[in-house]
């Protein structure tokens, strides 16, 4: 039975999740996400390449890194993700802007157990004190590790285009309006964009709004405002796409946090 569970406390999302049959679709998330896989394989595309976490398997993304996700077969899956905002990792980290790390799936007890007893502490409602202390000591791992800035040929045109999305998100994508403003077609556009980010700007465009929906909920404590909010048509067409990228339901995403 596919079963996934969140917690929040200090700033940092915390899942635990067991799944056999579900599958992720190819989404990003704006953080920084960390996780262990407890049992079976995991199986994900990641920046045009095929990656597996076996048990053990330490899993690292960086912000708006795309993916997609699943079990290696019917045994299913169990595994752990902690979530960071770019900017409270950074800050950890000593550094300015968005680095990468060196490896997508690394296999080190230390670091294992540092995301494990981080995520231990948030489901057991630790402290926030607590729990902060254990996200320095995780972000202490990194602090020797080699990480490299993220380089992107289209950085500048990419980042606006990026920027003219975001602020639709109450609305609809506006491609034309998009490609005028960077002086390029709409199919050099698409392609560009699809190059520097492994999805096309409309699948950007609604991962954003669903990534919008989560923190509205989060911030509110209601699903429905988040539908109304981001202009989704109802509460099912805000969970269909809220479920292919969490797993789960908004509502069940809010229970989860309350």
């Amino acid at each position: 039975m596919d079963k996934f569970v969140y917690k929040q406390a200090a700033g940092i999302t915390a899942l635990s999740a067991s799944l056999t049959d579900f599958k992720y679709k190819k989404h990003s998330h704006e953080e920084y996400a960390l996780g262990v896989t407890l049992r079976g394989v995991q199986q994900y595309n990641l920046d045009g390449s095929f990656q597996s976490s076996y048990q053990d398997g330490v899993m690292l993304f960086h912000p708006e890194q795309v993916h997609d996700g699943g079990a290696q077969d019917k045994t299913g899956i169990d595994y752990v993700m902690v979530y960071i905002n770019p900017k409270l990792f950074l800050e950890i980290l000593g550094k300015k802007e968005i680095v990468r790390f060196s490896s997508p799936v690394v296999y080190n007890r230390r670091l294992e157990q540092s995301i494990l007893n981080l995520i231990h502490a948030i489901f057991t409602h630790e402290d926030e004190s607590v729990c902060s202390e254990l996200l320095l000591a995780l972000g202490d791992h990194f602090s020797q590790t080699e990480m490299s800035n993220v380089f992107r040929k289209n950085h500048t045109l990419i980042d606006k285009a990026k920027e003219m999305i975001y602020f639709s998100l109450d609305n609809v994508l506006r491609l034309d309006d998009i490609c005028r403003e960077l002086g390029m077609s709409k199919f050099q556009f698409i392609r560009m964009f699809k190059a520097d980010t492994g999805i096309s700007p409309y699948q950007y465009f609604l991962n954003c709004k669903v990534e919008h929906a989560k923190r509205l909920i989060e911030k509110n404590k209601d699903v429905y405002s988040a539908v109304a909010e981001c202009r989704f048509v109802d509460l099912s067409h805000l969970n269909r796409h809220f479920k292919s990228v969490y797993g789960t339901t908004a509502f069940e995403y809010l229970s989860d946090l309350s």
